[in-house]
Protein backbone atom coordinates (compact mmCIF):
# COMPACT_ATOMS: atom_id res chain seq x y z
CA UNK A 1 0.00 0.00 0.00
CA UNK A 2 1.81 3.43 -0.66
CA UNK A 3 1.82 6.30 1.49
CA UNK A 4 -0.95 7.86 -0.17
CA UNK A 5 -3.56 5.41 -0.02
CA UNK A 6 -2.62 4.52 3.67
CA UNK A 7 -3.18 8.14 4.62
CA UNK A 8 -6.28 8.23 2.69
CA UNK A 9 -7.34 5.22 4.77
CA UNK A 10 -6.45 6.51 7.65
CA UNK A 11 -8.02 9.86 7.31
CA UNK A 12 -11.32 7.40 6.51
CA UNK A 13 -10.81 5.70 9.52
CA UNK A 14 -10.81 9.06 11.78
CA UNK A 15 -13.74 10.78 9.79
CA UNK A 16 -15.52 7.05 10.39
CA UNK A 17 -14.80 7.37 14.09
CA UNK A 18 -15.90 11.06 14.18
CA UNK A 19 -19.20 10.53 12.92
CA UNK A 20 -19.76 7.42 14.88
CA UNK A 21 -19.22 10.03 18.12
CA UNK A 22 -21.45 12.40 16.98
CA UNK A 23 -23.86 10.19 15.58
CA UNK A 24 -23.76 7.17 18.21
CA UNK A 25 -22.50 3.74 16.16
CA UNK A 26 -25.19 3.49 13.51
CA UNK A 27 -23.45 5.12 10.72
CA UNK A 28 -20.26 2.79 10.83
CA UNK A 29 -23.28 -0.25 11.38
CA UNK A 30 -24.35 0.99 7.71
CA UNK A 31 -21.37 1.39 6.21
CA UNK A 32 -20.02 -1.94 7.32
CA UNK A 33 -22.97 -3.71 5.88
CA UNK A 34 -22.81 -1.72 2.84
CA UNK A 35 -19.12 -3.21 2.42
CA UNK A 36 -20.35 -6.48 3.51
CA UNK A 37 -22.75 -6.49 0.97
CA UNK A 38 -20.55 -5.21 -1.77
CA UNK A 39 -18.22 -7.61 -0.65
CA UNK A 40 -20.77 -11.10 -0.48
CA UNK A 41 -21.88 -10.53 -3.85
CA UNK A 42 -18.14 -10.09 -5.68
CA UNK A 43 -17.47 -12.07 -8.41
CA UNK A 44 -14.34 -12.84 -10.31
CA UNK A 45 -14.81 -12.96 -14.05
CA UNK A 46 -11.50 -13.84 -15.24
CA UNK A 47 -7.87 -13.03 -13.14
CA UNK A 48 -7.62 -9.80 -11.83
CA UNK A 49 -10.93 -8.11 -12.46
CA UNK A 50 -13.57 -8.73 -9.89
CA UNK A 51 -17.44 -7.50 -10.71
CA UNK A 52 -19.44 -6.10 -7.69
CA UNK A 53 -23.11 -4.79 -8.34
CA UNK A 54 -23.14 -0.62 -8.54
CA UNK A 55 -26.66 0.03 -7.41
CA UNK A 56 -26.87 0.04 -3.63
CA UNK A 57 -30.42 0.89 -1.63
CA UNK A 58 -29.93 1.72 2.30
CA UNK A 59 -33.39 1.68 4.17
CA UNK A 60 -33.54 3.47 7.17
CA UNK A 61 -35.73 3.19 9.92
CA UNK A 62 -37.69 6.38 10.74
CA UNK A 63 -35.54 7.15 13.75
CA UNK A 64 -32.28 6.16 12.08
CA UNK A 65 -32.94 8.39 9.39
CA UNK A 66 -33.77 11.44 11.27
CA UNK A 67 -30.64 10.94 13.27
CA UNK A 68 -28.19 10.55 10.08
CA UNK A 69 -29.81 13.79 8.54
CA UNK A 70 -29.92 15.89 10.88
CA UNK A 71 -26.58 17.23 10.83
CA UNK A 72 -27.12 18.00 7.55
CA UNK A 73 -24.81 15.72 6.72
CA UNK A 74 -25.52 13.97 2.44
CA UNK A 75 -25.94 10.64 4.15
CA UNK A 76 -25.83 9.24 0.43
CA UNK A 77 -22.94 11.16 -0.98
CA UNK A 78 -20.75 10.19 2.18
CA UNK A 79 -22.08 6.37 1.64
CA UNK A 80 -21.17 6.15 -1.88
CA UNK A 81 -17.62 8.18 -1.26
CA UNK A 82 -16.61 5.47 1.40
CA UNK A 83 -17.95 2.14 -0.60
CA UNK A 84 -16.19 3.70 -3.51
CA UNK A 85 -12.85 3.93 -1.58
CA UNK A 86 -13.82 0.70 0.11
CA UNK A 87 -13.99 -0.95 -4.09
CA UNK A 88 -10.82 0.37 -4.95
CA UNK A 89 -8.67 -0.80 -1.72
CA UNK A 90 -10.13 -4.28 -2.69
CA UNK A 91 -9.59 -3.77 -6.41
CA UNK A 92 -13.52 -3.98 -7.15
CA UNK A 93 -14.92 -3.08 -10.64
CA UNK A 94 -18.56 -1.63 -10.53
CA UNK A 95 -20.70 -2.67 -12.78
CA UNK A 96 -21.53 0.59 -13.95
CA UNK A 97 -21.81 4.06 -12.09
CA UNK A 98 -21.95 3.58 -9.02
CA UNK A 99 -25.15 4.56 -7.00
CA UNK A 100 -26.35 4.31 -2.96
CA UNK A 101 -30.00 5.34 -2.79
CA UNK A 102 -30.80 6.09 0.94
CA UNK A 103 -34.42 5.99 2.24
CA UNK A 104 -36.84 6.12 5.04
CA UNK A 105 -38.27 2.63 5.63
CA UNK A 106 -40.47 2.17 8.78
CA UNK A 107 -40.72 -1.67 8.70
CA UNK A 108 -37.19 -2.72 8.52
CA UNK A 109 -36.61 -6.31 9.82
CA UNK A 110 -33.89 -5.45 12.66
CA UNK A 111 -35.55 -2.14 13.24
CA UNK A 112 -32.58 0.10 11.78
CA UNK A 113 -31.72 -0.63 8.21
CA UNK A 114 -31.58 -3.06 5.48
CA UNK A 115 -29.00 -2.99 2.81
CA UNK A 116 -29.56 -4.73 -0.77
CA UNK A 117 -27.35 -4.66 -3.73
CA UNK A 118 -28.79 -4.90 -7.38
CA UNK A 119 -26.61 -4.42 -10.91
CA UNK A 120 -28.22 -1.60 -12.53
CA UNK A 121 -28.42 -1.29 -16.36
CA UNK A 122 -26.11 1.67 -17.70
CA UNK A 123 -27.94 4.01 -19.49
CA UNK A 124 -26.39 5.76 -22.28
CA UNK A 125 -26.65 9.49 -22.99
CA UNK A 126 -28.70 8.79 -26.34
CA UNK A 127 -31.48 6.62 -24.25
CA UNK A 128 -31.43 9.34 -21.27
CA UNK A 129 -32.00 11.82 -24.41
CA UNK A 130 -34.90 9.62 -25.83
CA UNK A 131 -36.10 9.21 -23.00
CA UNK A 132 -36.67 12.94 -21.35
CA UNK A 133 -38.03 14.31 -24.73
Amino acid sequence: MGALSALEETLENRWEALWARVLDKEPVEVLDALRHECDDNAVVCRAGRIMVPNAYDVELADEVHDQLTRHGTSVGQALTDSLSRHAERRGYEFAGPLAVHVARCPDVPNGRYRVASRVMQHVSTDGFFHATH
